[in-house]
């Protein structure tokens, strides 16, 4: 779960195209704000938006005050987070909801491992029945994907398997999309990197590379390809 904390504080997306409802806005700010890690903004849209969208706000808060060092505004966040998603699965379970809850709980174990035993069990639960809502929503598969990659082998973690489930996300998200959309990017992100862990170093840079396609400004991909540079060219 280290891996998580140090990939996810690089995952800060940059505002993906689709169409505008309020939902879809309020998420391209989030993102937005996140791509520069203003924090300030990040806390004004938690408390101005609702329910899936203050959550998600809250996610991307967590990570960018981790990133600047903020450890406990990132546990505050995760926990809101947490807090606002559990509302929402009590009264109406969804898929989106349950799938972001799923990764809340993941990156709070990345943040403290005690957590683990008792948030891996609510972690697995939460995208199992994400899945049983939603068979093909790409974001189940990304955050199951992320899960794969993250765990350790002992405890059921593969590479293989986090690169299969990035494939199968990276296929769902051709689906048409009008409200929740983030996470394509980071799905051919997240396969590049299990392409790497596996011995495919080529395969690795042209999913970097697919994930520019997909978002020009998407900083995580642009980190990883440079560095893929500097290692080469030493």
């Amino acid at each position: 779960m280290k891996t998580f904390l140090l990939l996810s504080s690089l995952a800060l997306a940059s505002p993906p195209v689709f169409a505008a409802s309020n939902s879809s806005l309020n998420i391209a700010e989030v993102d937005k704000a996140a791509s520069t890690l203003n924090i300030e903004k990040l806390q004004q849209l938690s408390t101005t938006t609702q329910d899936y969208e203050a959550a998600y706000a809250n996610y991307r808060l967590a990570i960018s005050a981790n990133v600047m060092g903020q450890k406990n505004l990132a546990d505050q966040a995760l926990a809101s987070a947490q807090t606002s998603l559990e509302t929402l699965n009590h009264t109406q379970a969804d898929a989106e909801s349950l799938a972001l809850l799923s990764s809340v709980y993941g990156m709070q174990i990345a943040l403290d491992n005690s957590k683990g035993a008792e948030l891996g069990i609510k972690s697995a639960n939460a995208i199992a029945q994400a899945e049983q809502l939603a068979p093909l929503n790409p974001r189940v598969a990304l955050v199951k994907a992320i899960a794969a990659y993250n765990t350790p082998a002992m405890f059921g973690g593969s590479m293989q398997v986090a690169k299969t489930l990035a494939s199968s996300a990276i296929e769902r998200f051709n689906q048409p999309c009008e409200d929740i959309c983030w996470g394509e990017a980071e799905a051919y992100t997240w396969r590049g990197l299990a392409k790497q862990e596996l011995g495919d170093a080529q395969g690795a840079i042209e999913d970097w590379q697919q994930a520019l396609q997909v978002e020009k400004d998407y900083g995580w991909a642009k980190f990883l390809l440079q560095q893929n540079q500097q290692i080469s060219a030493k």
